[in-house]
């Protein structure tokens, strides 16, 4: 461990140079080095130099250095912290503080340019993820067990980080396809979406790979919705979206239209942020659309930015997203050549409508909680992405402390919808609650896994049918992911719309449909997802850091020792309530939900 404050370690050339760089990229025009390598900031006409005199506005830069370093080095050393705490003007306390919060980095030389990150989470745990680590583990390999990866259509999978060159996902991951990428075979994603096109409204363009760059876009339909979005004012775009019933699809359900009328109505500068750290078990969806069709995100978020007034746009995607990251830079990079990011999107200005509007894309570093929206703020901002209490909130005091709307990939999507139909024709779509199409993921034990879209109201059943069915006996599903609960059988024909599944007692979550027969083993099962909040919460508060402590605990007495459920259940009961009572954030208000949810239907605990 490095000590908190400046050593006399020194980085060596190629840490330096990878720090450099990092500042560089992320801050064109405005950060260079000299021969000496000191650093020349240079802020509007103000230029300093080196020691106290050197500004202080660097600090949100830390994340994409330590991700550069990492990259180029393989780990964070003594002397790469020193340089990184000198050239952003952080102290070396904060920048240890910062890299441990995530797993991504490591303050260890792990004697091996490449990492296996091998997925034993519950969708790829059914389907060999185990042994597939056990295996890889068995031949020397640096390999890590890994919370979902985001790629439960395609079990097990695994995540590979390389020095010095591009990391990868595996998909259907075995020894031989892992070997195959460490040699260098880099295999092309593909859109697990067996819907045909047809069906298909925010999906429409997944099977058409000629999207994913700039000209085939715009010939397949792109950038239209933001042609009509132009001829409007941007508080009418505002009332289109409220119009609608767009709905966040990220799991809260919070009304879209509210929270851009309420950004809208802050003095700027204000800044719009994707939520793209989709790291809740058992969700892909956004990554699918990410990686098959960047362009409608970025399309989406440009409305947006007209719409609130925000000029500058965020996406914060997951660091487990190699693929998804590369569509979405090479994207972003190809909107600007072509004027449709920066200080005059589309040359509108000629026609009296200009305005600017830019995208940084920021990754995450393998953190779930910086999934919650604060957490994810203090993360782009430089700090560990611990969760902030409310109020006051983003709307009001959101990045950098200015008005900021934050949006996951799927909601983003459907403001293109909203554009080409109208907020009314859009809702029309599905029921008065729940408007317009949803995205669920299917995994598990269905025959045909991927993401489907339906229009609110289709049954779980039709859209497991769509699937192709249950692979042997349903014992359960799986809904909303670990944050979500089980159900059983018997809930096949509610209807899936926020209403009815609230009625029923479970959530739709983001999404998150897995199904699960009578071949788990539900005690291993309900034990990892107990592990998955006692490994993810930040430790922030109290009852959440102790509580999924407990929790786990428990579980797994339950599991190795067969201590009787009715002890065990009454003290869950009690953590539970602590937890939902008290928690800053969400992650402890739903850490237990679906672990008490299969002790009420007898799931585990020899209960079965």
């Amino acid at each position: 461990m490095p000590e908190i404050a400046m050593t006399d370690a020194e980085p060596t050339a190629a840490e330096v140079a990878a720090v450099a760089d990092a500042v560089v990229l992320q801050s064109p025009g405005q950060v260079t080095f000299d021969a000496a390598g000191e650093t020349l900031v240079q802020e509007h006409e103000r230029v300093v130099r080196g020691g106290q005199d050197r500004i202080f506005n660097r600090r949100h830069l830390l994340l994409p250095v330590l991700h550069a370093v990492r990259d180029a080095i393989g780990w964070i050393s003594e002397g790469a912290a020193n340089e990184i705490a000198r050239v952003l003007q952080v102290p070396p306390a904060e920048v240890f503080g910062v890299a441990s919060f995530y797993e991504l980095f490591t303050f260890e030389d792990p004697g091996s340019p490449d990492v296996l990150h091998v997925c034993d989470d519950t969708a790829c745990r059914i389907k060999g993820g185990v042994e597939l680590k056990d295996e890889l583990s068995a031949d020397g390999r640096v390999v890590h067990g890994s919370p979902c990866l985001g790629l439960c259509e395609q079990a097990p999978a695994v995540f590979v980080q390389r020095t010095g060159q591009q990391h990868v996902s595996v998909r259907t991951a075995t020894k031989d396809t892992v070997d195959a990428a460490l040699d260098g075979t880099m295999t092309v994603p593909v859109a697990p979406v067996p819907q045909p096109a047809e069906a298909l409204t925010l999906l429409r363009r997944v099977h058409d790979d000629a999207v994913q760059d700039y000209d085939g876009y715009v010939a397949a339909g792109g950038y239209e919705a933001l042609a009509k979005a132009v001829t409007m004012a941007p508080a009418d775009v505002v009332t289109h979206v409220g119009d609608a019933g767009l709905t966040g699809r990220g799991g809260a359900a919070f009304p879209t239209g509210f929270k851009w009328s309420a950004v809208a109505g802050e003095p700027g500068p204000r800044h719009l942020v994707v939520n793209a750290d989709e790291s809740e078990p058992g969700t892909f969806k956004d990554r699918v659309i990410m990686e098959h069709d960047p362009f409608s995100l970025i399309e989406a978020m440009t409305i947006g930015g007209y719409a609130m007034g925000a000029e500058q746009g965020w996406i914060y995607i997951r660091g487990e997203y190699p693929e998804a990251t590369r569509a979405l830079r090479s994207a972003i990079a190809e909107a600007r050549s072509r004027n449709m990011l920066g200080p005059d999107v589309g040359g509108y200005s000629s026609q009296g409508r200009g305005f600017s509007f830019d995208i940084e894309l920021r990754l995450g570093a393998g953190a779930y909680i910086c999934g919650e929206e604060t957490a994810l703020l203090n993360s782009i901002e430089g700090y560990r992405g611990e969760p902030r209490n409310k109020p006051p909130f983003p709307t009001t005091h959101g990045l950098f402390g200015q008005p900021t709307a934050i949006n996951n990939v799927e909601t983003m999507v459907n403001v293109n919808q909203i554009m080409l139909l109208g907020g009314e024709a859009y809702a029309q779509q599905g029921t008065e609650r729940s408007t317009g199409t949803k995205l669920f993921c299917l995994s598990g034990h269905v025959n045909a896994p991927g993401v489907y879209e339906v229009t609110y109201g289709a049954t779980l059943r039709e859209v497991i049918d769509l699937a192709g069915g249950v692979d042997g006996e349903l014992k359960a599903i799986l809904m909303g992911g670990a944050a979500g609960s089980f159900i059983g059988p018997d809930m096949l024909d509610v209807p899936l719309t926020i209403e009815a599944s609230r009625e029923a007692g479970f959530s739709l979550g983001s999404g998150v449909i897995m199904a699960l027969n009578d071949t788990v083993d539900f005690d291993g099962f309900v034990a990892r997802i107990a592990q998955f909040f006692r490994d993810e919460s930040c430790g922030q508060c109290v009852p959440c850091r102790v509580g999924t402590v407990r929790q786990s605990e428990s579980l797994l007495r339950i599991r190795e020792k067969g201590a009787p459920i009715e002890a065990e259940r009454a003290m869950l009961d009690d953590f539970a309530m602590v937890m939902k009572d008290s928690s800053i954030c969400g992650l402890g208000h739903t850490a237990s939900g679906a672990i008490l949810s299969a002790i009420d239907m007898g799931l585990i605990g020899g209960q079965r």
